[in-house]
């Protein structure tokens, strides 16, 4: 077993499947109950994914007892995400654990197994903080060796500013980072052809 795989915990934020509320930016393209569906589709491949590299803890909202988290039951920790913006949440998965913790979600189907473990050797290898962006400006996964609180308060998050903005805070900071890999997010209608041309289909 390599080491990154003891060592790490991912922790995913994840929304319910609800019809309606789950890819609501997707529901002119899909219907509710389409977009619900790709959201299980996503939260399946995050888990399955996650728990190819390390121990994982499910954050979910608004609870976890939508059957979607309990089928994770036995093989991942489930727990409710609190309340605040995506910072405080990101924030308290990591100030969670007592060892180095990889962030991520369910909206990008093209982050892999290796993607993961790159990014926790470099948290093992004494680098302070993992970020993969995204395409949209923002970042798909966060990995950090301890939680930061000002890398997180008062971003305004959903912009394409965020990435950017991290970087600033990580260089006034003195953290050192790496970026191992530019990644894309599954938001909008546009996204769907991506994925059915990146060998993705089966998720939709």
């Amino acid at each position: 077993m390599r080491r990154a795989n003891r060592e790490i915990t991912i922790a995913i934020l994840a929304k319910a499947p609800i019809a309606g509320l789950a890819k609501t930016r997707l529901i002119p393209a899909l219907g509710p109950e389409g977009a619900a569906r790709l959201q299980q589709r996503l939260l399946t491949a995050a888990v399955q994914t996650a728990l190819e590299v390390g121990a994982v803890t499910l954050w979910a909202a608004p609870d976890y007892s939508h059957p979607a988290f309990q089928q994770f039951a036995p093989r991942v920790r489930l727990a409710c995400q609190p309340d605040g913006d995506l910072g405080a949440r990101m924030l308290d998965a990591i100030a969670a654990e007592n060892r180095p913790v990889l962030v991520i979600g369910t909206d990008c189907p093209a982050l892999t197994a290796d993607h993961l473990r790159r990014s926790a050797d470099l948290l093992h290898d004494g680098i302070d903080v993992v970020v993969n962006p995204a395409e949209d400006g923002g970042y798909v996964l966060i990995g950090m060796r301890k939680p930061e609180p000002r890398l997180f308060a008062d971003m305004e998050w959903s912009t394409a500013t965020v990435m950017m903005e991290t970087r600033r805070r990580l260089a006034c900071l003195n953290l050192s980072w790496r970026e191992p890999a530019r990644l894309w997010d599954v938001d909008v209608p546009q996204d769907l052809q991506r994925m059915r041309a990146e060998n993705l289909a089966h998720l939709l």
